[in-house]
């Protein structure tokens, strides 16, 4: 008899635990309050990047996930998410600046990471202001369409066997032995469960409450501006070195990088902002400002460019910046998948490849549960005031 297992939230993250866990023979229901990809996942640029992560546990699993996105795109279909393997140029401002980013390049290369120094970013980019001392171009940075890559993903996992249903989950329901055996959502329903995935991005600390394991799961919003459509421009992902010094940021305020990148249908993505305002959706005026100007330095011609529209959304954050993978000690048969912040999109396919390893006990796609120990809860519980 096969696990059954739901997966609570439809974005990308639970789409990529489906796919995984439907791949490796599982019974499995994906349950969300809207349609796919409605949350977090709609709200980014489809990042799956390598230049902005430090040598570490989340690193490590970029990897795994960079290699499962092409396996992904080789079976799926790339053009079905627009997988792109344009790579990423990182640049620096001052030759301080670029002294400090080659040598966070070279702890990458020696844990994996392809890095090339460049000394003229005009090879590589003839539009970028010039003026600027130097870069690195990180060949393994890609992206994706996120929602497209979240609906691949769960209609994979449904060709599988798994079942998509709609509905906002209010409880967790437990056996006499007090382990998982269903969830119970708005409209009354019990969806029954051997384990229960914790997908729910941003929402992921009011659901872990709800089935009784709350973990610290908080928003940062972020703005993302989108231009015209235009000729080929921007040809890698180009962002400024204080980009990686927000990502890692534990500050509460505002916090804006220059980040500009082209997309297949000729519009250039803006970003990036991070500020930490709860579920606060208003429109800031000031952010957008601050990052058009940010941006039309990087890229001069932007200038003369029009933005059509400006969204923003809620990164899942960690106080840690680690996000949370894996089972909860204090409630048998929940999961956790969630806390990501900026780097769900990329970290999708081997999060879920950790989940279903979870799930089965023992390595799944290249992930080793016993090798990524640093994603736990219970990291969370060790010191006092931890939620329990």
């Amino acid at each position: 008899m096969s696990l059954k297992v739901v997966v609570v939230g439809a974005g990308v993250i639970g789409a990529a635990c489906a796919f995984h866990a439907a791949s490796a023979g599982m019974d499995v229901t994906v349950v969300d309050r809207g349609p796919v990809g409605a949350g977090t996942t709609s709200r980014g640029e489809g990042n799956v990047l390598l230049s902005d992560k430090e040598p570490g546990p989340e690193l490590e699993l970029a990897r795994l996930s960079r290699t499962l996105w092409d396996e992904i795109g080789e079976e799926l279909g790339r053009d079905s998410f627009e997988l792109e393997s344009k790579g990423g140029l990182v640049v620096a401002s001052s030759a301080e600046g670029l002294a400090a980013l080659r040598a966070f390049a070279a702890r990458q290369a020696e844990a994996g990471v392809r890095t090339e120094p460049v000394e003229d970013v005009h090879d590589l980019e003839p539009h970028l202001a010039p003026g600027i001392p130097g870069g690195v171009h990180y060949p393994q940075d890609a992206q994706v369409q996120p929602v497209l890559a979240a609906a691949a993903l769960l209609r994979a996992a449904m060709a599988r066997g798994a079942r998509f249903r709609t509905g906002e989950v209010v409880a967790a329901t437990t056996d006499r032995d007090g382990r998982i055996d269903g969830v119970r959502t708005a409209a009354g329903d019990t969806v029954p469960a051997d384990a229960v995935v914790n997908a729910a991005g941003t929402w992921g600390g009011e659901l872990g409450r709800r089935l009784g394991a709350p973990v610290e799961v908080l928003p940062r919003r972020g703005f993302v501006l989108v231009t015209e459509p235009l000729p080929p421009m921007v040809r890698h992902k180009v962002y400024s070195a204080d980009y990686v010094a927000n990502v890692a940021s534990s500050d509460a305020g505002l916090e804006t990088s220059g980040v500009v990148e082209g997309t297949p249908s000729g519009t250039i993505l803006i970003g990036a902002s991070r500020e930490r305002v709860g579920f606060d959706m208003t429109m800031n005026a000031a952010v957008v400002t601050r990052l058009a100007a940010q941006a039309c330095r990087l890229f001069p011609f932007l200038r003369d460019v029009h933005l059509i529209r400006a969204y923003r959304g809620f990164r899942p954050y960690c106080p840690d910046h680690l996000p949370v993978i894996g089972p909860d000690p204090r409630v048998p048969g929940i999961i956790h998948a969630c806390g990501h912040e900026g780097a769900g999109i990329g970290l999708a396919p081997a999060t879920g490849a950790l989940v279903t390893a979870h799930l089965l006990g023992r390595p799944w796609r290249g992930a080793d549960p016993a090798a990524h120990a640093d994603f736990l809860p219970d990291r969370f519980f060790a010191s006092p005031g931890a939620p329990r």
